[in-house]
């Protein structure tokens, strides 16, 4: 199997979205990428690398930067557009990445806490009423009506 060499040193958009989302919060922190660097034991040069999404960062620096950045690991894969989420190496391979999800409560699955999260971000509560009687109308008309 030959592979384009210009495609394997791209970095996959995934990897760019993390390294979008750490930049993103070490300026709303106002910290430098040479301060950042050197709190997690790292070159500027190598923060640079993350941002850009040039090189992945492993879990146990995420981890790290979540410390110091003072966010959640998950905040680094908030706001990922669909498409970024189908370029991970697993969907590209054409392998299903939610296997281990199959027997789990529907609490437990992503889109049900990105949706949780979403319906509390909107402010307005009686807005947020209409949504909740929305949803609950769509999910009864998809049972046949049931509520």
């Amino acid at each position: 199997m030959t592979r384009d060499l210009d495609l394997d040193r791209a970095p996959n958009p995934v990897d760019r979205h993390v390294g979008l989302r750490i930049r993103l919060r070490r300026k709303e922190l106002g910290i430098s990428q040479e301060r950042l660097a050197e709190s997690i034991g790292l070159t500027f040069q190598q923060v640079q690398k993350y941002e850009r999404g040039a090189n992945r960062v492993g879990a146990s620096r995420l981890f790290d930067l979540s410390r110091v950045l003072d966010v959640p690991v998950s905040f680094f894969f908030d706001d990922m557009d669909f498409r970024v989420a189908a370029a991970s190496p697993a969907l590209i391979a054409g392998l299903d990445a939610e296997p281990q999800t199959a027997g789990l409560d529907v609490m437990a699955k992503r889109e049900t806490l990105e949706l949780v999260r979403a319906y509390y971000r909107i402010a307005n509560p009686d807005v947020r009423r209409r949504v909740y009687d929305l949803a609950k109308a769509l999910g009864g008309e998809a049972l046949g009506g049931e509520d």
